[in-house]
This record gives structure tokens, C-alpha cells and sequence, in this order.
């Protein structure tokens, strides 16, 4: 008796189902596509359970899972004759499945990049097989059928799937203390402690008379030879001479004040 009930149950929740997606497919009501949602809702919750094991929260997976079964609604066609929770099934464990996949990679890529770095991986592997040799950019861009610069990215982007602290321990043969990978990687730029020495310069090249910083800049940012600058302003190599000489020790009395 129980079991007629519930087969009975059944049958009215799939025809009043059946009633919604065709309500739905005439108007495309968001109120009849919420309430197609809530109906669906338990064929989520199960696919979102067969993910359980790979670390994230079941009411997140749900949450997912239910953006594809909104899509998969959207999308579907009740006159095809197709039952709802076979159409919908390959959408709902495709939304989860690229959710685990964008979580995957250490650094925001954009989901296009991914794809494409996938696809470009695939089709290296197939090329270097047909061809002997890994593959050109241009082979593999043909094949995946995008521009060699999308190409290029996608693979060098292809890094940002997975990345190391640098507070990762090394470890060497004969090393008492394991050192960390940022005692290797990266240095101080000592150039940016001539900043303030370059604009401290910068004022006192102001200070020197028009002649005396064209000679400074020529000859010592430009890299011009004492005889190249004096045949730029038409002056004599000794007179060059005299006023760089003559620059350099002003420049010097500046920037020591």
C-alpha cells in the first residue's frame, strides 16, 4: 500500500513537472523557473554527494551544482520528449567539475585561458607523437584553432596552476638546517637606492649653465666621445674638456652641500 503511495507521489511530482517546463517554455516566468529549481533540487544535492571526497563543503558543491541546473533549465526543450534529469545531469556535474578545476589553479586565470592552456597541452602532446618533435607554437595554434599570441599566453599561464611558497623548505645533503626558497630567490635592487642620488643630480645639472649640462648629458647619458660632442656644438675638443672638467667639479660642490 505504502509503496502504491509513493509511486503514486512520483507520478503526480513529474507530471506537475512536465506541466511547469511547458508553463515555462511558453512564458519563461522566473517565478515557474524558481519553483522548477526547488523540484530539482534533490537531483542537485545527489550529484553535488558524488564530489564529497575532494575537500569542499557539500552546501558549497550545491550551490554550484544549482547554477548549472538553472542553466540546464533555461536551456531545455520539453517537446523533444527527453526526461529533465537526463538532460540535466551532464550540465550539473559540468558546472561542478570547472568549479574544481578554476579552484585548482594558485593564481586567477581567466576560465577562457584555461581552457585553452588544457586544449594546447592536449594538442602538444598529440603533434609531438604525429611529428616526432614537440610542436611549434604556429602547429599547435592551428590546431586548437587560435592566434599564436592566445596560444602563448595560455600555455605560459599554464604556471599559475600551481605555485611555491617561498617559506618551502629545502633540503641538502649535509645541511643541519634546511634552507627556505627565499633565501635563493630574489634580491635587493640596489638601484633603487640612486633614486634619491638621481634626483638630487637631476637639481644640481639645473645649476650648470646651459653649454656645461649639454656636455654632461652628451657625454655621460648619451655615451658621446670628447670629440663627438664637440662636433655637435661646433666647439674644440680642449674646450670640451674644459668645461666637463669644469662641470663635474660644480656638480660635485652641489651635491656634497
Amino acid at each position: 500500500m505504502l509503496a502504491r503511495r509513493k509511486g503514486a507521489t512520483s507520478e503526480l511530482v513529474a507530471s506537475d513537472a512536465e506541466a511547469l517546463f511547458a508553463e515555462f517554455a511558453r512564458t519563461r516566468d522566473s517565478k515557474i523557473r524558481n519553483r522548477l529549481v526547488e523540484m530539482h533540487q534533490n537531483l542537485v544535492r545527489f550529484l553535488a554527494g558524488k564530489f564529497v571526497n575532494r575537500g569542499e563543503p557539500i552546501e558549497d558543491l550545491v550551490q554550484v551544482g544549482t547554477i548549472g541546473l538553472i542553466n540546464a533549465i533555461d536551456r531545455f526543450d520539453p517537446e523533444r520528449g527527453t526526461k529533465f534529469s537526463t538532460y540535466a545531469t551532464p550540465t550539473i556535474v559540468g558546472e561542478i567539475r570547472r568549479h574544481f578545476r578554476d579552484k585548482a589553479w594558485s593564481l586567477k586565470v581567466p576560465r577562457r585561458l584555461q581552457e585553452l592552456n588544457l586544449a594546447a597541452n592536449k594538442a602538444a602532446e598529440q603533434l609531438s607523437q604525429k611529428l616526432g618533435r614537440y610542436p611549434t607554437i604556429q602547429e599547435i595554434a592551428k590546431q586548437v584553432d587560435a592566434s599564436e599570441e592566445e596560444t602563448l599566453e595560455a600555455i605560459e599561464l599554464g604556471n599559475a596552476y600551481d605555485t611555491v611558497s617561498l617559506d618551502t623548505k629545502l633540503a641538502y645533503e649535509g645541511e643541519s638546517a634546511p634552507l627556505i626558497l627565499s633565501e635563493f630567490v630574489g634580491e635587493q635592487d640596489c638601484s633603487l637606492e640612486n633614486l634619491e642620488k638621481y634626483g638630487d643630480l637631476n637639481q644640481a645639472m639645473e645649476c650648470l649653465e646651459q653649454r656645461e649640462r649639454s656636455i654632461i648629458y652628451l657625454r655621460f647619458f648619451k655615451d658621446m666621445s670628447q670629440t663627438e660632442v664637440a662636433n655637435k656644438l661646433n666647439i674644440s675638443q680642449m674646450h670640451v674638456s674644459r668645461l666637463q672638467q669644469k662641470a663635474l667639479k660644480r656638480l660635485k660642490e652641489l651635491l656634497s652641500e
